[in-house]
């Protein structure tokens, strides 16, 4: 009986690691499926007519652009200071910008989602394995144990070392990792409205990009791009720590907390994911282009 009790430990061990990484994997996979989600929601009907009605609205206000880049250029022209090439390579780079802009973010966020799915699983290895290879091999580890005294000190559960852990602690370390869980959970859920709203706010930039100005829609782009690697990070560093949690409890909570913090990091190096600052530029943008238009309607009158 005393015997049993050191292997049913080492067997009834491996098995719980397999269903701990069975659990691991289906949080993953259910991110991957909310980022899906977030995908889907481009392929709605009245998502895609809001999308089309912002797509005309750039094509527009890339018209009105073009047409105040043109007057602009006639101006400094009669002053001897008009350049042709800059203002043909600005129209080009309007004519790309408004072709695409309502295109790329959802490609661009569909393959976050698609890479971030197939690297979660590469670390879950969730339905690669079923019970009974688990239950095998754990049999073939048991086979190859040299002694009892290996099976009398088996890997600790959990992650807390071989000394006796409090229940506070326990209790410590599953709300940190719940506040992790959730915190991603709110922040991929959101994050196909985010992208709506992103995709609405780059159709008021069209009127500077012809026009030469496209600060803003460069910063725009970044945003875009801070979204998607926010996307593909968040959930994969999740994961990872809830992988390394069962080894390293204390390591797979700093791993787990930092996923909530991805967005500040991106947003120190310039890939800012809030809609904030730049929904203020835009609207600035597009009191610009109504002045302006004002202003050549009353210049040809």
């Amino acid at each position: 009986m005393f015997i049993w009790d050191f292997v049913a430990n080492t067997v009834l061990g491996q098995i719980l690691d397999w269903c701990y990484s069975q659990i691991v994997g289906f949080l993953g996979n259910f991110f991957s499926e909310m980022g899906g989600m977030g995908a889907e929601l481009f392929e709605m009907g009245w998502v895609q007519s809001i999308v089309l009605f912002f797509s005309y609205l750039g094509w527009a206000l890339y018209g009105v652009g073009l047409v105040v880049a043109c007057f602009e250029y006639g101006v400094e022209y009669s002053g001897g200071r008009g350049n042709v090439r800059e203002t043909v390579l600005s129209a080009i780079k309007g004519f790309l910008a408004v072709s695409l802009f309502t295109q790329v973010p959802v490609r661009l966020y569909v393959l976050a989602i698609s890479l971030q799915a197939d690297l979660t699983a590469g670390i879950t290895g969730y339905g690669s394995t079923s019970i009974g290879e688990a239950a095998k091999e754990a049999l073939t580890d048991y086979r190859v144990v040299d002694s009892i005294v290996e099976l009398g000190n088996p890997t600790p559960i959990g992650g807390f070392g071989s000394s006796p852990t409090s229940g506070l602690m326990l209790l410590f370390s599953l709300i940190l990792m719940a506040y992790a869980v959730i915190k991603v959970f709110f922040a991929n859920l959101k994050r196909g409205g985010i992208l709506l709203i992103q995709i609405a706010v780059g159709s008021l930039y069209m009127f500077s990009v012809p026009r030469g100005y496209g600060d803003g829609f460069l910063q725009w782009c970044k945003q875009i791009i801070g979204l998607c690697l926010t996307a593909f990070l968040q959930a994969t560093i999740l994961v990872a720590g809830l992988m390394v949690f069962k080894s390293h409890a204390l390591l797979g909570l700093g791993l787990m907390l930092s996923a909530g913090e991805i967005p500040r990091i991106a947003g120190a190096f310039g890939l800012d994911t809030t809609t904030r600052a730049n929904i203020m530029s835009a609207v600035y943008t597009a009191q610009t282009a109504v002045n302006m238009t004002r202003t050549v309607i009353q210049a040809v009158k």
